[in-house]
């Protein structure tokens, strides 16, 4: 079933509005209980809290950059960015569930993220994760939802992707079959 105008406009906000939501609540309650110098390890060591505050962007890229290229590109570009992102979800009503749901996630975590730049002038980072050799950067929930998000939008490029082959498989067949 497809939501129409308004009231799709409505659900779309209400389901961005959770997901700004929860990034910014668990960033309060890091804020407020951790400090700097007393990560909290789980999982044998696996999973560990650990809050920072990223001055930069992903992995800190820009966090020595002087103004104004440190506002036009940390935050500036961003805002508009995700202004734009927002504006055309909104208006563009022939996504797939897996795309709508993919672009909510990628901008709710930017806006969750740019948020925090523009109230805080840095961005609160609290989860790391360690298996073996794997290792994360310190992130946040903001980004856990903008990978989501890019997973949703490529899990749809790739099930449409094994549609149309299946589609031309189905049609080379019906070919031989004709002849």
């Amino acid at each position: 079933m497809k939501l129409k105008g308004l009231y799709r406009a409505v659900v779309i906000l209400v389901i961005l509005a959770l997901n700004i939501s929860c990034d910014q609540v668990s960033k309060s309650i890091v804020r407020k209980k951790m400090s700097y110098d007393e990560p909290i390890s789980f999982i044998q060591n696996h999973f560990t809290l650990i809050k920072i505050e990223n001055t930069g962007a992903f992995l800190s890229v820009g966090d020595t950059l002087t103004n104004p290229y440190r506002f036009i590109l940390l935050t500036l570009l961003p805002v508009l960015s995700l202004l734009a992102g927002t504006i055309f979800m909104l208006t563009q009503k022939n996504f797939s569930k897996l795309i709508l749901g993919g672009l909510i996630c990628v901008i709710g975590g930017g806006i969750g993220n740019i948020y925090d730049r523009i109230a805080h002038d840095s961005v609160t980072d609290f989860m790391h994760i360690r298996f073996g050799i794997f290792q994360t950067g310190i992130f946040n929930v903001a980004d856990v939802s903008i990978m989501i998000g890019i997973g949703l939008i490529l899990l749809d490029a790739i099930l449409k992707k094994m549609a149309e082959k299946r589609l031309e498989q189905e049609q080379s067949v019906k070919t031989v079959d004709a002849e």
